[in-house]
């Protein structure tokens, strides 16, 4: 069945010829057509352009008068597969406990951990099915989730096998990561190397066997993961087939930049602590930078220096980091007018950043990420707005009508 979209106010995001991804001054450049048409058959978008040029006949017709249409977001980093929540740590740290200090009580990823590690399979599968038709409804039309919150063979496979599964039963496209590397579990506390080695031995081999991850994780950062454990567990998740995506930044600057670039990261996420030397390793690389702004926003941290990033002709990628302990949101609405508000981008670059730089960041640049003939038909319709940097200007507000996911109406 075909369908057309006609009178739509401005449609966004709008790429003749697929690309990859815009950097530098690329990302201030946001192609779009007014008073426009789109035509989608079945999955895939076949056509678009001015209403004075449509000749188009069509199975259905909607009228889109007063909205925009833009793609979907793309959200290159969560962790959507978990177990409750974490709603505790989050009032001690209103009265004053940091997040280093709650994770060195017990709390933090060894809490989801074990919540997780005592929850069926089934039910496991069930929260995360109802977080993920969530961010599908605020306009997520492709994700990335990781493991990292089971830290045991079993639980760490439980996890996958959850994404895998929610993979089967959704039309949004999934890219799962294997973040066995998230924490030390309490029993490997004073023997971190024989951890390292439950990684790269044991768990490794299982989900490559059963085919449950594509990409491959670390939390490089002070008192988790060093670089040279880093190293190790991406060199053998690189001889597995696993291409890395690298927690790096978040709180210290340690040398994760560089060893993530040296392994041919496809993404470098957080980022929150950027040094001149950091900048100067990502130029002239593939590597694409992520920011997420929302979890500085709920720990108070400090925000990814977007401008320097973009200053220096790099890259740069928006995602929410979904997870129970530091960013309880997978709202990409918030994301986008975050990043215009305490991180200075124009709306243009954060349209850019949350759409087709987050669609490379998941390997999926040929398929979402912008409005293109042969890609999915994966796009927000929004309420009658004045223009699209309403979106992030009016941060409070809900303004999407529909969301179309593979061609079928979100409900």
């Amino acid at each position: 069945m075909t369908t057309i979209f006609i009178n739509i106010k401005e449609l966004i995001q709008v790429r003749d010829i697929s690309i990859k991804k815009v950097s530098g001054k690329e990302m201030s450049d946001l192609p779009s057509i007014k008073d426009a048409f789109l035509v989608i058959k079945k999955d895939v978008i076949i056509e678009f352009g001015t209403m004075k040029d449509v000749s188009f006949s069509a199975d259905k017709t909607i009228d889109c008068s007063g909205k925009i249409i833009l793609p979907t977001w793309c959200d290159s980093h969560t962790h959507i597969v978990y177990a409750g929540n974490r709603e505790q740590e989050f009032v001690d740290r209103i009265k004053g406990l940091t997040y280093e200090e709650i994770a060195n009580n017990g709390g933090g990823i060894l809490n989801s951990a074990k919540k997780l590690q005592e929850i069926s399979e089934d039910e496991l599968y069930t929260q995360s099915a109802k977080r993920l038709e969530e961010v599908m409804t605020m306009g997520t039309g492709a994700v990335e989730i990781k493991s990292g919150y089971g830290l045991t063979v079993e639980a760490e496979l439980k996890m996958l096998r959850v994404i895998k599964k929610l993979k089967e039963n959704y039309s949004i496209p999934i890219k799962a990561t294997f973040l066995g590397a998230h924490a030390f579990p309490q029993e490997y506390k004073n023997n971190k190397e024989a951890y390292i080695n439950l990684i790269i031995e044991e768990m490794l081999p299982r989900i490559v066997k059963e085919n449950l991850a594509e990409f491959i994780d670390a939390f490089c950062e002070t008192g988790y993961f060093s670089v040279d454990d880093t190293d190790k567990i991406l060199t053998a998740g690189k001889k597995y087939g696993l291409i890395p995506k690298v927690h790096v930044n978040q709180f210290t600057s340690i040398g994760g930049v560089q060893i993530s670039v040296k392994h041919k990261a496809l993404s470098i996420d957080h980022l929150e602590i950027m040094t001149d030397k950091d900048i100067d390793s990502l130029k002239n690389t593939e590597t694409m930078p992520v920011a997420l702004p929302s979890c500085s926003y709920f720990l108070g941290i400090p925000y990814t220096p977007a401008r320097k990033i973009i200053g220096a002709n790099l890259p740069l990628a928006l995602a929410t980091d979904f997870n129970p302990g530091s960013t309880p949101s997978g709202n990409m609405n918030f994301v986008v007018a975050t990043a215009c508000i305490k991180m200075k981008m124009t709306p243009e670059e954060v349209i850019n950043a949350a759409t087709i730089n987050g669609a490379y960041a998941m390997n999926l640049s040929d398929k979402v990420g912008s409005i293109t003939k042969g890609k999915k038909a994966n796009f927000i319709i929004t309420k009658e707005i004045p223009s699209y940097g309403f979106i992030p200007y009016s941060f409070g507000s809900n303004l999407i009508d529909e969301v179309y996911i593979s061609g079928e109406k979100v409900n």
